[in-house]
């Protein structure tokens, strides 16, 4: 399964599912990720944390967990 915190900087990727549960999966979404939409990964901090993606025309900082959380294709 690839996730979100496996992707690369300069990579687009298309979300295929969300995991998680409760408060944390609602939060995820309500940050615009959802199924289907496309995400270009822009930066990855040094040491790994936090991941910066561009989505649906912004951009947005993602904690590793989170982003572990989130299933591409």
């Amino acid at each position: 399964m690839n996730t979100l915190k496996t992707v690369k900087v300069g990579q687009r990727v298309k979300v295929v599912k969300l995991h998680g549960e409760g408060a944390i999966r609602r939060r995820i979404m309500d940050m615009g990720i959802t199924k289907g939409v496309e995400i270009y990964v822009r930066k990855v901090a040094p040491l790994g944390d936090p991941i910066e993606i561009n989505l649906r025309g912004y951009e947005l900082s993602l904690r590793r967990a989170d982003a572990e959380m989130v299933e591409i294709e």
